[in-house]
């Protein structure tokens, strides 16, 4: 540690962060065999959840550039998983659907990255899942909300 720097063994955040990393690498393991990616399951998960979402929306859902988020959308469509209009109703938004075949393939990834989140949870009691996440939600509303009353 330096002598104004994080002590690493003891940060919260970066322990969040190597949390969030390896979660991310046991996602993409169990999804690699399936021919997805975190970004494309979380794209598809997204939409079979809230329907005709646009690029932006998906992006931000995501935690993706648009421009990342509208590379996946034009492979999904082409692979025949998403559908969207051949021009805007209103405005510049294409709205996204899944296809039967989307939300097949969605199935299996689910499986598999509900797998990843069991393992994950091995060795917590249902009390300790419950308060991890009261926790972890409760540090995401104080730095979204600029850390007032929680």
């Amino acid at each position: 540690m330096s002598q104004d720097g994080v002590d690493l063994d003891k940060s919260l955040g970066y322990l969040l962060k190597e949390a969030s990393s390896a979660l991310r690498a046991s996602m993409e393991e169990v999804l690699r065999p399936l021919g997805m990616s975190v970004t494309h399951y979380a794209c598809l998960e997204l939409l079979a959840q809230r329907p005709g979402l646009s690029n932006s929306e998906l992006a931000r859902g995501a935690f993706v550039t648009r421009q990342t988020m509208n590379v996946l959308l034009r492979s999904l469509e082409r692979d025949g998983d998403v559908t969207r209009p051949a021009e805007a109703a209103v405005g510049k938004v294409l709205p996204a659907r899944l296809t039967p075949q989307g939300r097949r393939k969605l199935e299996d990834a689910t499986a598999a990255v509900r797998s990843v989140e069991v393992r994950m949870l091995t060795g917590m009691s249902p009390t300790d899942q419950s308060d991890a996440f009261r926790i972890l939600q409760g540090m995401i509303h104080s730095l979204r909300d600029g850390g007032g009353d929680t």
